[in-house]
């Protein structure tokens, strides 16, 4: 028997790493799994119901994030635990319930994001190696727990996918923040990939530029003005260097170039600000609140900083914003709704995805 065949002798059949491979293991060495691949796409997060406790859970956890409020932290613990956590999660637990999936009894950002998942995974499903898996930055399921079971399930890399199209400090970089974090407690990590920002991707682009032109043909009037409204940042973080503001822009650009409309047909604004603090702007309340009287009566609003439908996109914009623009004499108004899972949402998803796996399938 030569060293090869002696060699194999003292192997033995482990898990297969690949589909209807068997893994060769030393006599003795516990089952493991590997050679696999992981994808971990991530959403903001959403509380787990609309009562007082788990909205309060959801908001300590979120607005006590760094990445979110810079405010020092000996000035901002006073005013979140004594003041904010007393009363938003009774307003902002009523804003929900409007907007609840109650078949489910969870928020639509959740449902959402779960069927994303659920249809990535039927599009990369002829790949045996690939996993896909879903989290929440903030509330249930968490980055940790999801990260944990790609690499139980033998994913020796993992690709991290923060569901945002623009990067922002307070979004794709918090996701990321989370994932080290959880990769810290870990004696064997996984390769990591994070997927950068794609406010420029060809194929975002033309998928917000199918959705808003399906939108337009079926409405019974024509806009004069076309909102293309993101998450807004407090001025702050754009003056430290944050390069958000500046990839909305760029997005609303690259999306009217695409349409072929002159300058003027769409315009950028900024919504969501919480606070006292100066956010970028224009404001997207204050700016519809001004067009009726502007000789704008007529309005579409799109958000393309959002990838999934929300309590922003739907009772925000689709409900809070929709009563400033009739009270304002306004006459038509209508939300083109996110990508969400439909197919060029999932086109998008998917081929970002696809990219980024480029060296690993």
């Amino acid at each position: 028997m030569d060293s090869a065949q002696a060699g194999n002798a003292n192997l033995k059949e482990g898990v297969a790493p690949f589909a209807g491979t068997p893994q060769r293991l030393p006599e003795g060495h516990p089952p493991v799994l590997s050679g696999r691949i992981g994808v971990l796409i991530v959403n903001l997060g959403t509380p787990e119901g609309t009562s007082y406790w788990p909205m309060r859970r959801y908001l300590k956890e979120f607005l006590s994030d760094r990445r979110v409020i810079e405010v020092n932290p000996f000035v901002w613990w006073p005013i979140l635990n004594l003041i904010i956590l007393s009363k938003r999660p009774q307003a902002s637990g009523k804003a929900y319930d409007e907007v609840w999936n109650r078949e489910l009894d969870e928020s639509p950002l959740k449902t959402v994001t779960r069927s994303q998942s659920e249809k990535l995974a039927a599009a990369l499903a002829h790949e045996p190696r690939i996993e896909v898996e879903w989290a929440m930055r903030y509330g249930l399921p968490p980055i940790k727990e999801k990260l944990e079971a790609l690499q139980k399930k033998g994913c020796e890399r993992i690709l991290l996918f923060p569901l945002y199209p623009q990067y922002a400090a307070a979004t794709t970089a918090t996701v990321n923040d989370k994932a080290f974090d959880a990769l810290k407690a870990l004696r064997w990590q996984p390769a990591l990939r994070t997927v950068p920002q794609y406010c420029d991707d060809p194929i975002y682009i033309d998928a917000l530029a199918r959705s808003l032109e399906a939108h337009l043909a079926g409405l019974d009037f024509t806009p004069d003005l076309i909102l293309t409204s993101y998450h807004g940042v407090p001025q702050e973080y754009l003056d430290k260097g944050d390069p958000y503001h500046c990839q909305c822009h760029k997005t609303t650009r690259l999306l009217q170039k695409r349409l072929g409309w002159p300058d003027g047909r769409l315009k950028v604004t900024f919504q969501s600000r919480f606070g006292k603090a100066e956010w970028i702007k224009p404001y997207t309340d204050e700016t519809i609140k001004s067009l009726p009287g502007k000789g704008m009566k007529k309005l579409v609003v799109m958000t393309p900083g959002f990838v999934t439908d929300c309590l922003e996109t739907i009772e925000e914009i689709g409900g809070e914003n929709r009563e400033y623009f009739e009270h304002a004499g306004g006459t038509h108004y209508s939300v083109v709704p996110c990508l969400n899972d439909s197919a060029e949402g999932m086109r998008v998803i998917e081929s970002v995805v696809r990219r980024e796996l480029m060296g690993w399938v």
